[in-house]
């Protein structure tokens, strides 16, 4: 054994080996045949002459061909097979005794550490491709029962430290996490720093004025405020625009409120605030302050400071679409999200004086709050805001940890489970709760491996993010450091962050529609935490519950980036209460007493409930041969959006354009999913190099719909579907919507080449699906 391994790795390393070689070959020399039967050393052959100094001879040692020699070397090649067979066999099972006793010695032992991300060779096993012996039922009880005895109150009371991002609380905070990491005795753990710009309050505070008849009154000197808000001043005439929605604004033109050069006021809730700011500049507003109406935000403090980010975008703002690693020296860019007026969140009270000097027309009934004044909408000359934003940008230092369980089948590929570590206040449910859930995950999955014998046919790697609160900065930086590599690894995200906000009445997910069937899968396996007689498939509406659950997918879910930018499959989980949204992100309020109240004080248990649900989907995605992503759920999809756009057809034919191609283009989609199916039935799905080729097709589906023809730097977010910009399908309807408009001036050329660019971006997932290029029967 030591000299085979001797060769293997004088092979590695590219040095001659000394090995035996036993060949057979049949010489035909005339009308006679021979064979010749051959063992030599290779330091032998490569010796010129015999031990006597002469060459040799080719004609030396042939046997005559009789039956008697060939049975002797039949025999001789299945001994030889024979004993190599037994070696191999010796070999593994004696290291697998050993990986075993070294990794159950004790919880504190580490088996395959690293501290920086490990390469190919540097993994200290190679354990073999074996098929899991654990089934399907047994491996999730098991499960089910390890979190059982899962403390998460404990973790999450123990994680709810001080925390903002880049801090000395974040950095003992990932400390803690990679240190669990190892006592778990996870194959490889470690870490990656990114130096990243963060914004937060200056020296001088932030001021909110009120210029009106002739005096001057401060209104507020926030302690909140909104990360990436351009500094400076800016006054104008107060304006309330409602949640500041694209239509609310639209809203006030049709009424004859001018939004140009005013201070707009807008209420928390409905979209993003990075949205609403990016809102009000389109319509040239001079600045943005944020409330909170107690007709959303119920049992809030009226005093309460509140904190986000207006970054239009993920990410560090200031690399965009590149990593933020401390030796990419790019030249100053900046994110095209990043808005360049100033915006101020303001606490409820300071709403509510504002909105008390208000005059003009009365706001929409849809619009008003519940706040005593009457909700007018302003633009009074003689009613004026200065806000002043004094926010300072600073480069810090910020870490992701991670750790994996290595597959035995296919260990280069792996789902990725996600949770957010840093957070601005208390951050409980927003962050707290999410790095438990992953910390609990991945002892409940590394003991599964190490003490149950689980062999996962593919890895799984835990991810501690930091900087969430600046709008996924830490899991941005990360794709965008891998960006050439992580579609071809990385077959799924599952996303961990504020999984658990109310009694679970209710159960939302935003999901790529490869996931649906996953989750809906996964759902009529794990109990209600409420009723334990009911799965959560039947609380959730039985078979429509995608329509009770599905919600579409926005820019500040941590999951976003992952889809829209990489391509990645990813899904977002919560559960919540009936008919509201949880109201204290980004405020000090997100804590453990308020997430008591709303849960009844069954926090423990509603987060087993979202354990067993990631739990579940991640051993679905690691246990079975082919993968549990449908690829064909996209044909629905496809089908949906074609259809819109063929309401068109007669003002496209008109224009001297056509859908046909755009038609065709779905067909040939919808009929590689079928050839795929059929390959899939007439495939040996125990053929492991089979199963890989039909899993990598599969694992490309989701990024196949990225469109080639964007840059990632300028247009990060390329998914066709899932995107933002003139690439995707939702902008091309926009602009058809517009034929029908006789009063707006449509650019065709660019209503050409969205129709051109889409046609091929679903062409070319088509294609990639289709196989290999021979396979592909397209007519162009």
């Amino acid at each position: 054994m030591d000299t085979a391994r001797s060769t293997i790795s004088n092979l590695f390393r590219g040095e001659p080996s000394t090995y035996t070689r036993f060949s057979l070959a049949e010489h035909m020399e005339g009308d006679s045949s021979q064979v010749e039967m051959k063992l030599s050393n290779s330091e032998i052959d490569s010796e010129v002459g015999n031990s006597m100094g002469e060459p040799r001879d080719p004609r030396i040692m042939k046997p005559k061909h009789s039956p008697k020699n060939i049975c002797f070397m039949i025999v001789c090649t299945l001994l030889i097979f024979l004993i190599g067979f037994l070696l191999g066999y010796l070999s593994y099972h004696g290291r697998m005794q050993t990986k075993g006793q070294s990794c159950s010695n004790a919880d504190s032992n580490l088996c395959g550490t690293a501290e920086e991300l490990p390469s190919k060779d540097d993994s200290d096993t190679t354990l073999e491709a074996t098929q899991p012996f654990l089934e399907w039922k047994q491996l999730k009880e098991l499960l089910k029962d390890k979190f059982l005895v899962s403390s998460f109150i404990s973790r999450i009371r123990d994680f709810s430290v001080s925390r903002e991002a880049g801090s000395e609380g974040d950095q003992r905070l990932a400390l803690t996490v990679y240190n669990e990491f190892k006592r778990f005795g996870l194959h490889s753990v470690w870490n990656d720093e990114h130096y990243v710009k963060l914004q937060s309050l200056g020296s001088t505070p932030n001021r909110v004025t009120l210029l009106a008849s002739g005096t001057t009154e401060t209104i507020e000197n926030p302690k909140g405020y909104l990360a990436y808000s351009a500094a400076g001043q800016a006054t104008g005439k107060l304006v309330y625009a409602n949640y500041g929605r694209e239509e609310d604004f639209k809203m006030l033109k049709s009424m004859n409120i001018g939004v140009n050069g005013s201070v707009v006021i807008v209420r928390g809730g409905k979209i993003c605030f990075a949205a609403k700011v990016a809102n009000a500049q389109k319509v040239k507003a001079a600045a943005v302050l944020i409330y909170l109406d107690p007709a959303d935000y119920a049992n809030m403090p009226v005093d309460t400071d509140v904190f986000g980010h207006v970054h239009l975008g993920t990410g560090d703002p200031y690399t965009p679409g590149f990593p933020s690693f401390n030796h990419t020296q790019f030249p100053p860019a900046q994110s095209s999200g990043l808005p360049s007026i100033p915006a101020q969140t303001i606490t409820t009270n300071s709403a509510r004086r504002l909105l008390s000097k208000m005059t003009g027309q009365l706001a929409p009934s849809e619009w008003k709050g519940t706040l005593s004044p009457p909700y007018n909408l302003g633009n009074d000359d003689n009613v004026q805001v200065e806000v002043e934003v004094n926010n300072v940008v600073a480069e810090k230092m910020i870490h992701n940890v991670f750790g994996v369980i290595k597959g035995l089948t296919d260990p280069e590929h792996y789902v990725v489970i996600g949770a957010q570590r840093d957070s601005w206040g208390p951050g409980v449910a927003k962050s707290a709760v999410g790095t438990s859930l992953l910390v609990e995950m991945a002892k409940a999955l590394s003991d599964l491996v190490v003490k149950d014998g689980y062999k996962p046919r593919r890895s799984i790697v835990f991810a501690s993010w930091s900087a969430g609160d600046f709008g996924s900065v830490g899991a941005t930086e990360w794709l965008e450091g891998y960006l050439s590599v992580l579609h071809l690894k990385a077959f799924a995200y599952i996303n961990l962050d504020a999984a658990v906000l109310g009694k679970s009445q209710t159960f939302k997910a935003s999901a790529s529609p490869m996931l649906y069937t996953l989750l809906g899968n996964t759902l009529k396996e794990v109990s209600s935490p409420l009723d334990s007689s009911k799965t959560l498939y039947q609380n959730v509406g039985g078979d429509s519950w995608e329509k009770q659950t599905i919600v579409p997918m926005t820019m500040d879910d941590a999951s976003y980036a992952f889809q829209a930018f990489s391509g990645i499959p990813s899904v977002s989980f919560s559960f919540t209460n009936d008919g509201d949204t949880y109201p204290y992100f980004g405020t000090k309020e997100d804590n453990l007493s308020n997430l008591n109240a709303r849960t009844g004080n069954r926090i423990d248990d509603i987060a087993r409930a979202a354990a067993n649900v990631a739990g579940q989907m991640v051993l679905r995605l690691t246990h079975d041969h082919q993968l549990s992503l449908d690829f064909d759920r996209y044909n629905g999809e496809l089908y949906s959006f074609v259809f819109k756009i063929n309401r068109f057809a007669k003002q496209l034919k008109k224009a001297g354009l056509t859908v046909k191609w755009l038609s065709s283009a779905r067909g040939d989609f919808d009929r590689a999913t079928e050839t795929l199916k059929n390959n899939i039935l007439n495939s040996d799905l125990n053929n492991a190099g089979i199963c890989r080729t039909i899993n990598e097709r599969i694992m490309m589906v989701e990024y196949n719909f990225l469109s080639p023809y964007v840059s990632p730097k300028d247009t990060p977010f390329r998914h066709i579907f899932y995107g933002s910009g003139p690439h995707t399908l939702m902008s091309l309807l926009e602009n058809l919507n517009l034929l029908n408009n006789t009063t707006t001036n449509l650019n065709m050329d660019v209503l050409r080449n969205q129709l051109a660019l889409a046609t091929w971006t679903i062409q070319g997932a088509a294609n990639a699906l289709s196989g290999d290029i021979w396979d592909i029967d397209n007519e162009f």
